[in-house]
Formats: C-alpha cells, structure tokens, sequence
C-alpha cells in the first residue's frame, strides 16, 4: 500500500518499557512534535526487544498506514535487533557502512581516548538500500528504510536526549517535505483547576450554540481538569481560527475555572499577578510540609515575590512561630478555621510580606476522625491583613491529597487577585 501522507504509527521497543522500569517519553514527545507539522499518529505500541515481536507489530503497522517511526533497538548490545527485523520485512540484507564505522572511531577516540569496543561495530551496520539519519548526540545512527510501493520506517534511538536531539534535527525536516503543508494538526489546552471532571462535562454539555466544531477531551489530573480541543487535516489558518472560537466559548461557560492554556503552571500564574501588583508571598505549611512553597520557588525569578516560609508541623511551632492562640487549639483543634487564619496572619507577619498563605489538614492515611475525616483540609489567604478561609474535603492517597492542597491554595490566592 502507499502511504496515506498524514498518517503514522509509532512502534515503541524495549523490554524496560512493558515491564514497567522506564516511562515511555519517547512517544508523546513524538505525537507533540509531528501534530505540530501536520501528521497524525493512529496508533502507538510497545514491544519487547524480541526480534519476532518487532518484525509482527513494524509488519502490521504498514500494512495499515505503510507509515512508521520506531524508538530503541539500535543499541550496540544483543538485545539491540530493531535493524535486522526491519530489514527482514523489507527483503533487505545488511551492510557495513565503513564511513560511519570510520566517524564512531574517531569520536570514541576522541571523547574516551582509546578504541572503539568491538560490540559498537553493530551500530556501523545498515540495511541494505537504507538512508542514515545523522545524530548528533550519539554514537547510533537513525535510518530511513523505504520500499516502491511507498511505505517507509523511520528508526530513531530510544535514549530520550538522542531521540528528541535526532527528531528535530533531522527527521521532522524530512517528514515536512511529505506532508502538505496547508493542512494541519493542532491543540489548544484550558487548563482548570477546583471543578470536577462531571461538573465541567455537565456545564460544557448544556452549553448554547451546538457543538464546538473541534475534539474536546477531558483529562483530569491531581492538578485538575485539562480541556484539550484538537482540529485536524484543516489549512493552518482555519485551525487557529475554529481553535479560538471554541476555546472563547469554553472561557465564556467556564469562567474563573480556568488559570490558563497548555503549560501554564499554576503557580506562575499567582507569582505574575502578584509581581504586577507589587505584593509579596510569606507562606505557612503544616499538612503539605513545604510542597506549597517548593512549587512557588521552583519557578524560576520567584524570590522577587516570595519571601519565605514556615514549616509549622507541631503545634508548638505554630504558636511560638506563628503566633497561633492556644485557646484555637484547645476549642476548635490544629485542623480548623481559626488556626489556619491565624498561621497566614503569622506567615505575613513573619515574612514581612503583603500576603500570607496557609495550609492545615489530615493528609492521611492515619488521623482522621468522623468530625475530620483524612483529606480535611483548611486553607488560608491573608492579602493586607483580609483574610479568606476555605474548607477542602479532598480524596486520593497522601501525596495526592497534599498536592491537592497546595493546588487550591495558590488558586484561592488567583481568585482574590484576579
């Protein structure tokens, strides 16, 4: 068969990936990257390094698109077969290909100062008829092997750093020349936090005005809720056009949801509200025990914003440091209200800051109770001395549930300041 021009399957290979001891980067790095010029992935499997097992999924993969792109297998080691089992569906032999035998040995020489091993020799062999792809962040090259019938495979290193450097330097060039370059693949994402998946699915569902005319898809996280909307095979300027009007829709229903679009990291949202009213951050923590500040200071620039923090786990910290009355303990306990407006009071005081965050709670999965089950948590924003509280009963395990927290608090603080 030809190849539908578009179209392409990725074929994942190594034992480390089904059994679960690495995470396969390699293929959403790969759909991101080719839905930006305009092809589209149709399938995506993962095989062992069994030489049977790549030659059956690379065999049937063309026969349904007669487009593939393969990672891993081009290793110097026994397990390293993807060349060989592609070749064999191709009818090709293999070959030694001396001149880039002869570049491996002068960058091993170079770089190590002695010899190339001979088990690298592998990575010099190339199908027969084969094009090689250039790597410039390793020793393995990538190959292009085609047929007359139309149908090609790419094979690209599994090494994430090889794979990304070689696909942006060298495939993705290629594959733009056979793909039509007025008719495109693109995303846009909303991402939303403090709304359930249902209750944003129910709102979008009731919306005036039909369907959205692009692919909506829900994809919650322990950060909330993406709303990923996708267009494909329409010219470049009607995707960005339909893209738009489908993400104003979704603005106009979802309101204050949504903190911002594909990347956006919460947290650098709050720091460039906060930079353009000239306020600064002191934060308290006692359940979360510093994630809250930790996200916040990750962003790079932070420290004109915040200014620190307090780790008040026990409750003598949260007195002597933050200044918790004790009679708030003693009527209403360490996870309530009142201790946690008074810790962003402490914290604003303490840093010296314009606004003060705070974050108490049963994290779990010990110390609940039936008046405050585990996943109770109260949060806290004081901005100048007002302060909102807002109660969380939030789900999941320990690390979910404190980084839930820490979520929701910095989008308490958005929704003051936007």
């Amino acid at each position: 068969m030809s190849t539908t021009g578009s179209r392409v399957e990725v074929v994942t290979i190594g034992d480390e990936l089904l059994l679960g001891f690495t995470i396969d980067t390699n293929a959403a790095h790969l759909a991101r990257a080719l839905a930006a010029i305009g092809m589209h992935i149709v399938r995506r499997t993962t095989v062992g390094d069994g030489a049977d097992e790549i030659a059956d999924a690379v065999g049937q993969a063309l026969d349904r698109t007669g487009a593939v792109i393969t990672t891993g297998g081009l290793g110097p080691t026994s397990d390293d077969l993807t060349k060989q089992s592609i070749a064999t569906i191709f009818g090709r032999g293999m070959h030694l290909d001396a001149e880039h035998l002869a570049w491996m040995e002068e960058r091993w020489r170079k770089r190590f100062d002695r010899p190339l091993p001979a088990s690298n020799h592998q990575q010099a062999m190339i199908p027969d008829g084969a094009r090689t792809l250039e790597n410039h962040h390793g020793s393995a090259p990538g190959i292009w092997l085609d047929d007359e019938r139309g149908r090609w495979v790419a094979m690209l290193p599994g090494v994430p750093r090889e794979m990304r450097g070689m696909l942006g330097d060298t495939l993705l060039p290629l594959l733009r020349e056979r793909v039509a370059a007025e008719r495109v693949v693109r995303s846009l994402t909303l991402r939303t936090v403090g709304v359930g998946e249902s209750l944003l699915a129910d709102r979008i569902d009731a919306m005036e005005g039909g369907p959205l005319g692009v692919t909506l898809a829900y994809l919650p996280s322990i950060a909330g809720v993406d709303l990923r909307l996708t267009i494909r095979d329409v010219p470049a300027a009607e995707a960005d056009a339909r893209l738009a009007a489908a993400a104003a829709r979704l603005r106009a229903r979802v309101g204050g949801a949504i903190y911002g679009e594909d990347d956006a990291d919460l947290a650098a949202v709050v720091l460039d509200l906060c930079r353009a009213r000239g306020l600064t951050i002191g934060v308290a923590e006692s359940c979360t025990g510093g994630l809250l500040g930790a996200r916040l200071t990750a962003i790079s620039g932070s420290s004109d914003v915040v200014c620190g923090g307090v780790i008040a786990y026990h409750n003598d910290l949260k007195r002597g440091l933050l200044g918790v009355d004790a009679a708030a303990f003693e009527r209403h306990g360490a996870v309530s209200e009142q201790v946690v407006a008074q810790m962003a009071a402490g914290a604003r005081r303490a840093a010296r800051s314009s606004i003060g965050l705070a974050i108490t709670g049963v994290a779990g999965p010990t110390g609940g109770t039936v008046e405050k089950p585990v996943g109770t948590v109260w949060i806290a924003a004081d901005v100048d001395g007002h302060v909102e509280t807002k109660l969380l009963r939030l789900w999941g395990d320990r690390d979910e549930i404190r980084q839930r927290s820490a979520q929701w608090t910095l989008d308490l603080l958005r929704q003051r300041l936007a």
